[in-house]
């Protein structure tokens, strides 16, 4: 053989071997995962955040995640079918209960992952009233208005029943959006005046500000829901950890809200947000992951 020769052969050789010690990491990378757990969320501030900390909990506990957003409707097909394998993004019993009820046979309900869930009207803490009987008779002091948000959210729907019950004919809602909502509200609170807006609970604003509900002693806005985690049948027999991790996860509004809080910021990521928030509370991750071998 040729002194070229034999150098062409040796350069092959090393190619060959580099290729092969690539092929053997890709393999190994490939055996140490745990496999890939498909979720799916609808894009609500909440349901981004929560999804997004329970998949940085998967993936330290070995598992790839992906994450798909969805309408609501959609969202609920996919773990029927199987096309996703879970979901911690089921409000229940109202908001989504016809959605459970299509593809009950097909999903195993988890129950709550966050309980104490809300709708009504909110003013900041420093507001005299405390119940929405007390709205009309203080009309002059939120400008005859009550803040809303998009015209075709279910809240807002309730809030017209609200003024209905009520009888609230001095105050008009207003239509908007979340976000007009939220800088009407910041606005209003930094000049220390009355504002009156739709809200819920799990939000953000709640987080950043000292806020309260008005008392609805007419139940309008319904009782309160909770956030339940639903995943498609057998996930228990294909991935026994992930599934209990995903049965585990269990957390409060003041916590989601931290995580919602964090992502409002401008030009931050959900996900390395809730990879920070899970850093920070090994506690917290600990129940979630209890019994888990990593």
């Amino acid at each position: 053989m040729t002194r070229n020769a034999m150098s062409q052969a040796v350069r092959y050789g090393a190619l060959m071997m580099a290729a092969g010690i690539s092929m053997t990491a890709g393999v190994a990378q490939a055996q140490d995962s745990k496999g890939t757990v498909k979720l799916a969320y609808v894009e609500w501030a909440s349901e981004v955040a929560s999804t997004n900390v329970i998949r940085a909990v998967l993936e330290e506990q070995g598992y790839d995640v992906e994450m798909n957003s969805l309408g609501a409707a959609v969202m609920w097909q996919a773990v029927g079918t199987g096309d996703a394998d879970a979901m911690v993004a089921a409000w229940l019993p109202t908001t989504h209960g016809d959605y459970l009820e299509q593809v009950q046979d097909e999903v195993e309900d988890l129950g709550p992952n966050l309980e104490g869930t809300k709708l009504g009207l909110v003013v900041p803490a420093y507001t005299d009233i405390d119940s929405i009987e007390q709205l009309n008779d203080h009309a002059d002091e939120f400008d005859d208005k009550i803040v809303g948000i998009d015209p075709g959210a279910g809240l807002m729907a309730q809030a017209e029943n609200a003024i209905d019950e009520y009888g609230i004919d001095n105050l008009q809602l207003q239509s908007s959006s979340g976000a007009a909502m939220t800088s009407s509200l910041a606005s209003a609170i930094q000049n220390e005046e009355d504002i009156v807006v739709t809200g819920w609970t799990p939000h953000w604003m709640f987080a950043r500000w000292d806020l309260k509900y008005l008392d609805d002693p007419k139940k309008s806005f319904g009782e309160a829901e909770h956030i339940n985690t639903v995943v498609h049948n057998g996930l228990e027999e294909r991935m026994p950890e992930a599934y209990a991790i995903l049965d585990n996860f269990h957390w409060t509004p003041d916590q989601m809200g931290e995580v919602m809080l964090m992502n409002q910021e401008e030009g931050s990521d959900p996900y390395e947000n809730a990879k920070k928030w899970v850093d920070e509370h090994p506690d917290v991750v600990a129940e979630w992951t209890d019994g888990i071998a990593e």
